[in-house]
């Protein structure tokens, strides 16, 4: 018994489950969505999408106005490149609608995927911090747009506001821990955990809060992120469906249970 049936059988026993048929996970070639439980209501102003942001609220009336000043967005097509790895990091960057991926990728055309990255979520703070070239490349997933604070205002709010100062030092604290948890996951864990961490950081509340938007990943990004072939991420998908933590259903998959998903990433850790 693999570590999957095992977590699944104390599972049933604990719940009272029924072991009844699997579910439903065909058309994994296609590109996949998360689903939570609310969809997203529309596209949002870029006005909006700041006063919704948990660390715009706290600041200043003179820091909104500058912020609201500064800030401004673009739109990128599917496949577009927003920044290549080596360009300067002079913005901090949220994606207002849309996905985007982090990713990066060898002279030899080897490419790894480090983040997907939903709606409503900001990123790059440490390349921005550093002062050095952006070490990753970002590209929209699916159609998609970005907001962009310039880095002398990012800097400038650090300075000024105490509350944005401490919002900061929490992404960076998360997403350190989210790296750390990941390669201590790749290098221990099955196939299965593997891409059941990887599914269950899209709902970290501090990274990724907006957890009731649909995400677009493809089946082959699930693998980057979790370092798996194509192969080995389909049968992992399906293995997950049939355990009942997610279903696969046509064009989108579905967190069924994201409690026991986390409890299933962390099993003999």
């Amino acid at each position: 018994m693999n570590s999957l049936s095992a977590f699944c059988a104390e599972r049933v026993e604990r719940l009272g489950m029924a072991p009844d048929g699997p579910a439903k996970s065909d058309n994994l070639d296609r590109p996949i969505l998360f689903r939570a439980e609310t969809e997203d209501a529309g596209a949002s102003s870029l006005v909006d999408f700041l006063s919704r942001s948990p660390w715009y609220p706290n600041l200043s009336g003179e820091q909104k106005a500058r912020v609201k000043n500064d800030c401004f967005d673009r739109s990128y097509h599917a496949g577009s490149t927003v920044c290549h790895r080596g360009d300067p990091a002079d913005h901090w960057l949220a994606v207002v609608d849309g996905i985007i991926k982090v990713d990066s990728a060898s002279s030899a055309g080897r490419a790894v995927t480090f983040a997907g990255v939903p709606a409503g979520s900001w990123f790059g703070e440490g390349a921005v911090l550093k002062a050095e070239p952006r070490p990753y490349s970002v590209v929209a997933v699916r159609d998609s747009r970005l907001a962009f604070v310039p880095r002398s205002t990012f800097l400038w709010l650090l300075d000024h506001s105490s509350q944005f100062s401490r919002y900061v030092i929490d992404q960076l604290n998360a997403r350190c821990g989210y790296y750390v948890g990941l390669v201590h996951n790749l290098r221990l864990h099955e196939a299965s955990a593997r891409v059941a961490f990887c599914l269950a950081e899209m709902f970290n509340q501090q990274l990724y809060p907006a957890t009731d938007k649909i995400l677009g990943l493809a089946q082959e990004e699930i693998g980057r992120l979790s370092g798996l072939s194509r192969q080995n991420t389909n049968r992992a998908l399906r293995e997950l469906a049939d355990a009942r933590l997610i279903a696969v259903e046509y064009g989108a998959i579905q967190i069924l249970d994201l409690d026991a998903l986390r409890r299933f990433a962390h099993v003999g850790d």
